[in-house]
Order: C-alpha cells, then structure tokens, then sequence
C-alpha cells in the first residue's frame, strides 16, 4: 500500500509540476506613451521636383515615439450616403490602357511623405493629383501582436479598435 501512495503522490507531483508556467499568453501589452490620433490633410495638391517625383511632405507637430506607428488612407470616392470611403496606402490603381498609378508613403519621427508614380506621365491625369484627401491614423506599434484582430486595410476596423474617436479629427 505504501509503494501505491508513494507512487499516486509522485503522479499528482508530476502533474502538478507539467501543467503549471511562469508564463501569461494572455498578457496584455500596455503602451503608456501613444495615443491614437486621426489627422486629415485635405484638399492637396501633389509638388514635384527632380529628387522626389511627385509628393506632399508634412511634419508633425511633436514628433512621433518609437513604438508609434503611421497609417495613411486616402479618400477614393463617397458612399451613397455621402461618407468617405477609404482605401489603405500603398496603394495601386489599374487605369484604362495598362496604366498604373501607385500612392504610397514613408515616414520618420518627425514627418510623413506620400509619393504618387506610375508607369506613365502621371502628369496627364491631373485627377490622382489634384484635391486629394489622405486620413493618417497613429497607433501603437505594441497592439499589432500576435493577438491582433485587426484588419489594417479597413479604416473602420482600425477606428474600431484603437476605440478611435474619428469626429475629433485634426489637420496635418
């Protein structure tokens, strides 16, 4: 009997031993230092210049930490009910002919630059160029874990989860 409870205790022991970590998956990473901000630039114009191509540079007013990270959208029509809809950059657009025409974007601590090229004279079709409207949405770079439910090319999915106020938008 002693041989069978010196055996059950090390079996209990051994479960006890295997089933328990000193690790959380469940950990929820807090970043203290960024709060999700939506900016507009609306209504620009993209510059050209030899170095560059076509552009349109903004700075931010404080710059950015290092765990923040940029995301830009650009206006590409209106719903029917009037609201904008917004497509992710980078970005391609297949026009008529074989044209393409690609919106896409950097960004440092301290400013963001959106680029517009193609495999044309991008020049002919001043419409891409012209009064354009891009959103940029700052978030923090901790939240995009593993455990990240967000689908980035959807702009409602991005406000939704950052549980952004996107009626406080301020311009860049």
């Amino acid at each position: 009997m002693k041989k069978y409870f010196t055996l059950l205790l090390l079996a209990i022991f051994g479960f006890a031993a295997v089933s328990c970590n000193d690790r959380n998956d469940d950990v929820i990473v807090q970043d203290n230092d960024t709060y999700s901000v939506v900016l507009d630039i609306n209504n620009v114009n993209f510059a050209y210049n030899a170095d560059d191509g076509y552009f349109i540079s903004r700075s931010f007013t404080k710059p950015l930490v290092s765990t923040d990270v940029v995301l830009i959208y650009r206006k590409g029509s209106s719903a029917p009910d009037g609201s904008p809809v917004w497509q992710m950059i980078p970005r391609t657009l297949y026009l008529t002919g074989g044209n393409e025409l690609d919106y896409d974007f950097d960004f440092s601590k301290n400013d963001i630059m959106i680029y517009a090229n193609g495999n044309y004279d991008i020049s002919t079709t001043p419409q891409y160029l012209n009064n354009q409207t891009f959103r940029v949405v700052l978030v923090p770079a901790s939240a995009g874990g593993k455990n990240a439910n967000v689908d980035y090319n959807n702009y409602e999915s991005v406000i939704k989860y950052f549980n952004i106020d996107d009626s406080k938008v301020t311009s860049l």
